[in-house]
């Protein structure tokens, strides 16, 4: 499982016009599942989007997680960050996983994170998205379970 994260001042994603998932500050949080990711790799992405440190503390460093700030988080299904990109001049998805089982995990992770956290927002699985955000810093990251 992979995820792009960014940490935001607010983000949401609409599809055909209507918001469907909005956050203030958090964090905004691209998910691809690839082939072979299981429970395992879901619980292992909540823990590390909910834990890793990318807010600052009371001295600047970014040492401060979204458990601890409280913010949003945004999940947005995105097979593409799972592309291979190593040649040629079109990518290929034979390294992401099927949408069955994009969406199953997909909705494992979510499941998870709503568990353990709050506010958690959602795209749509499979649509087409039009996603929005305010990145602070800029601060992105790339995660892999």
């Amino acid at each position: 499982m992979i995820a792009l994260i960014q940490r935001v001042t607010q983000a949401s994603v609409s599809v055909e016009g209507a918001t469907v998932g909005r956050i203030g500050a958090g964090l905004l949080a691209l998910i691809a599942v690839q082939p072979g990711d299981g429970e395992a790799q879901a619980q292992r992405m909540c823990e590390r989007l909910l834990g890793y440190r990318v807010f600052a503390d009371e001295v600047g460093k970014m040492n401060r997680s979204l458990a601890d700030t409280g913010g949003g988080l945004l999940l947005v299904s995105q097979f593409t960050l799972a592309a291979d990109t190593h040649s040629g001049m079109r990518p290929s998805f034979t390294t992401a996983a099927t949408p069955e089982a994009g969406r199953h995990w997909f909705d494992r992770l979510v499941e998870i994170a709503k568990n353990r956290h709050s506010p958690v927002e959602i795209g749509r699985f499979g649509a087409h998205m039009q996603v929005s955000l305010v990145n602070d810093g800029p601060v992105t990251f790339w995660l892999d379970s």
